[in-house]
């Protein structure tokens, strides 16, 4: 049976790779996407989400425009990284379908209590639309299946800030909020997506699809890749939102490990830095005086009991690339070849 999944996003070219994987997987039932702003501003999300359903052939699907603003920060975009309008050099035509009238966030909170446990939350954005659903209705703590985030830097420099990755620079206080929820989140972070890469040989064989969806995708990436070969000197572009998506159906891609991720949002230096504990499984490893610099088994009670927070996050920290790109290619010329037959 498929998984209900709502995708809250801010379209974005990863992200509307994702929502074409998700429309390519029979494993996912999309449900409903929520929009942010991020990437680009909400409305030019709204907009980019809208088109890629309708180039996807389903318009069907609700796109319910959220939050414009972070919560406390100034709004902040990346029109370097995926172009003015979005999507890099991709050009798509309006949509026939109309942005819904339920807000993002009401959508979220609707979809997660009429269905209790079944209904997982990717979110690939800014986690404003998810910090205000879950002030406003904290029961979706505990009736929501699973909440899997792109977002955060644990071991590696971010790729907006040197200490922050996009997704929690943007709104570091709702980043706080949804990982403090005890909601049941499994953390994708950059340490992983960076090395996750797209290059122009898989884009090429897309390619060989007579459709509009490789031909988008080929647009949309052109872009990608030349950022990401300027900014990081990467032979390929990193598809990050994308892998969340595939974490729904695919869990076993990844190997995940029980941390507390803490997100710094008081100062401008750190702001959306991760910060992580360990401090629970060093207890029992001897190696824990390379780490930390003395041994953590030997630390006084009133250390240990300061350095313990409990796990609030299953953190992907390995991950079968190659495993992946194969997934989500095959996966879009399934959907090229679907769409040319129409």
């Amino acid at each position: 049976m498929p998984r209900r999944v709502i995708l809250d996003t801010d379209p974005g070219i990863d992200d509307s790779l994702a929502i074409l994987l998700a429309l390519a997987s029979p494993e996912v039932e999309l449900a409903g996407v929520s929009v942010t702003g991020g990437n680009c501003p909400l409305e030019d999300g709204v907009r980019n989400a809208l088109g890629v359903l309708a180039l996807a052939g389903r318009p069907d699907v609700p796109v319910c425009p959220g939050v414009a603003l972070p919560l406390i920060r100034p709004p902040f975009t990346a029109p370097e990284t995926h172009g003015d309008s979005g999507l890099g050099y991709a050009r798509l035509p309006p949509s026939p379908a109309a942005p819904s009238a339920e807000h993002g966030v009401d959508m979220i909170i609707r979809e997660i209590m009429e269905h209790p446990g079944e209904v997982t939350l990717v979110a690939v954005a800014p986690l404003t639309n998810v910090a205000l659903a879950l002030r406003k209705e904290p029961r979706i703590v505990e009736a929501v299946r699973e909440v899997i985030i792109m977002g955060g830097a644990l071991r590696v420099d971010g790729n907006t800030t040197s200490l922050a990755e996009f997704n929690f620079y943007v709104d570091p206080h709702a980043a706080h909020i949804v990982l403090e929820s005890g909601m049941p989140i499994t953390l994708l972070p950059w340490d992983i997506t960076r090395d996750v890469l797209l290059t122009q040989a898989d884009v090429d064989r897309l390619l060989r699809i007579p459709s509009p969806i490789p031909r988008f995708i080929a647009d949309a990436t052109r872009f990608y890749l030349e950022f990401h070969l300027a900014a990081f000197n990467f032979a390929g572009c990193s598809i990050n939102d994308p892998i969340a998506l595939a974490l729904v159906y695919r869990p076993e891609l990844a190997v995940t490990e029980p941390m507390h991720v803490a997100v710094e949002y008081t100062s401008e230096l750190t702001a959306g830095k991760s910060v992580i504990s360990y401090v629970g499984r060093w207890e029992s490893e001897p190696d824990s005086h390379d780490i930390l610099g003395f041994d953590a088994r030997s630390a006084p009670p009133h250390w240990r009991r300061a350095y313990r927070p409990r796990p609030n996050v299953r953190a992907v920290v390995g991950f079968d690339r190659a495993a992946f790109i194969e997934l989500f290619v095959e996966r879009m010329e399934r959907l090229a070849r679907a769409s040319a037959e129409k």
